[in-house]
């Protein structure tokens, strides 16, 4: 079977993973990547794959890409990839506003592109493990918290880290949004620092979800509350447990889980996607589910600092 060829546009902190990934896969044959750093070039030489500073200069080269590049510009590289027929997978979140994603989606589908976005927690080893458990849910607590890293400088927590959640509550739940109440505080950047939201379902569950990019240890971690059951997992260390009323007394499970790479899940599944046809017609609305939650809770935090912003000035 002819490889498939792939390229990275961006090599930085998560782009250099993709590379890294794609290099060892048996099917698959790096073509090359792409970051407007010079700096980065070195990472070319490691992989031994050529190197570009435009990324248009790889249209012609690959069959396939991953677009790991600044938020605000998802849209622009993602875009042009498109529209050549090169099946892409955008990190999250998909764009920056839901105009641009509608329009990826639907470049993706006149171009017969497959098109995916980076929401790695869908492969994690742990949270496939606890979906096949999970009935009835009728309340959700996720904390994503973690320190400040100045490579984030382009969005808030919310489009940084806690929309993973929000995209993972949506498969659990299975139902629509009734309401939601969300506070955020700027501490070290112009955008929410730590947010908190509490979002009402109209199956009748609660979520309570929590995002921090100010707290000195990482932790990323789900509990789930359905009839007869409570459900903990953590997504980094990849654990889980479930406990269960029996008579009087309280059953401590731990869930059989075997660890992987959730990326590596994720890029495997996307060139299976590709390879498989399945993919084809088929975009990522998911994300862009997610997107258009993740921008409500923005601008529910936004009218919360103004409120408070009025109450301090009197």
């Amino acid at each position: 079977m002819k490889k498939l060829a792939v390229g990275v546009v961006g090599i930085g902190h998560l782009g250099k993973e993709h590379a890294r990934i794609y290099s060892q896969l048996e099917n698959v044959e790096l073509a090359g990547v792409c970051d407007l750093d010079p700096a980065m070039e070195q990472r070319a030489r490691d992989l031994g794959v050529p190197f570009y500073r435009d990324h248009r200069e790889l249209l012609p080269k690959v069959q396939a890409v991953s677009v790991a590049v600044p938020t605000s510009q998802h849209h622009a590289v993602a875009k042009d990839f498109l529209a050549a027929g090169v099946h892409s997978l955008v990190e999250k979140p998909i764009t920056s506003t839901l105009k641009q994603a509608d329009e990826l989606i639907e470049s993706a589908l006149a171009h017969k592109a497959v098109l995916r976005v980076g929401h790695v927690e869908r492969f994690n080893a742990g949270f496939k493990a606890v979906e096949k458990v999970i009935r009835n849910i009728r309340f959700v607590e996720i904390h994503r918290l973690g320190p400040f890293t100045p490579r984030i400088n382009d969005c808030g927590v919310v489009l940084d880290l806690m929309i993973h959640d929000i995209d993972i509550l949506f498969g659990l739940v299975g139902s629509e949004i009734q309401s939601l109440d969300a506070v955020g505080i700027n501490v070290l950047t112009p955008f929410e620092d730590i947010a908190n939201v509490r979002i009402r379902f109209k199956s009748g569950c609660i979520a309570d979800l929590t995002a921090s990019r100010l707290t000195p240890e990482r932790q990323r971690k789900i509990r789930i509350f359905q009839d007869n059951a409570y459900i903990s997992l953590d997504y980094g260390a990849q654990t889980a447990q479930i406990f269960t009323k029996d008579n009087n007394a309280i059953n401590r499970e731990q869930i059989d889980i075997t660890k992987e790479e959730s990326l590596r899940n994720e890029l495997i599944d996307f060139v299976d996607a590709i390879r498989s046809g399945a993919g084809v017609g088929n975009p990522d609305v998911g994300a862009r589910r997610a997107l258009e939650v993740a921008l409500k809770i923005i601008e529910d935090i936004k009218q919360y600092q103004a409120s408070q912003l009025a109450q301090i000035r009197g």
